[in-house]
């Protein structure tokens, strides 16, 4: 995956509480077996009508938040069911990091496997961001992952915590297979190992 620094981005807000994965990613959309394909569909109920044209009153249909790669939103973001589409569909629409003061802890780590920063900032933070983001003027963010903290050129600052472990692989571009195969000399000595040991008994 892509590693992840420090991201400078628009910002787009999604000022709503309990969005679950099924709004992120309707179950209808999830028959594909690639990865790639699922921003097309993300927020499908919130972005189209029924009779399938853009709504214009949904933000990321607003022409001021095109372009957006940071998300902010309301508490609870992405609970619901575990599905791994929900980061899928917001990594192939565009967004490398999303804001919010909570997230489903499934949701969380499945984000952080696809190179997806989670950050938690408080709800009194996030409620600034929404008011700074609403003017429509392309307000933009920097996600510095190596000092934790999240700044606007207009003295706006504030610190997140995340775990070494998962920081260190946002930072490298690790996923779980990259993760696996920095111990391939290992695992060929095991097989090898194994292969003499079977063809003994």
């Amino acid at each position: 995956m892509t590693p992840f620094r420090i991201h400078i981005g628009r910002v787009a807000p999604l000022d709503r509480p309990n969005v679950d994965t099924d709004q992120i990613i309707p179950k209808q959309f999830l028959k594909r077996i690639e990865r790639t394909g699922f921003g097309e569909f993300l927020f499908y109920d919130w972005r189209y009508t029924a009779n399938g044209e853009p709504d214009r009153s949904f933000v990321l249909n607003a022409n001021e938040y095109r372009g957006a790669t940071i998300l902010v939103a309301g508490k609870n973001f992405g609970c619901g069911s575990s599905r791994e589409h929900a980061p899928w569909a917001l990594l192939d629409y565009g967004f490398r990091t999303i804001i919010a003061p909570s997230y489903a802890d499934i949701f969380a780590n499945n984000c952080m496997k696809n190179g997806i920063v989670p950050v938690v900032l408080s709800e009194a933070e996030v409620e600034e961001l929404f008011r700074r983001t609403s003017d429509g003027r392309g307000y933009q963010l920097t996600v510095d992952l190596e000092r934790r903290t999240v700044e606007d050129d207009q003295g706006f600052s504030a610190s997140f915590v995340i775990d070494d472990f998962h920081r260190h692989c946002l930072m490298e571009g690790l996923d779980d297979i990259a993760l696996t195969e920095q111990y391939e000399p290992q695992i060929a000595a095991y097989e090898a190992r194994r292969a003499t040991w079977r063809d003994s008994h």
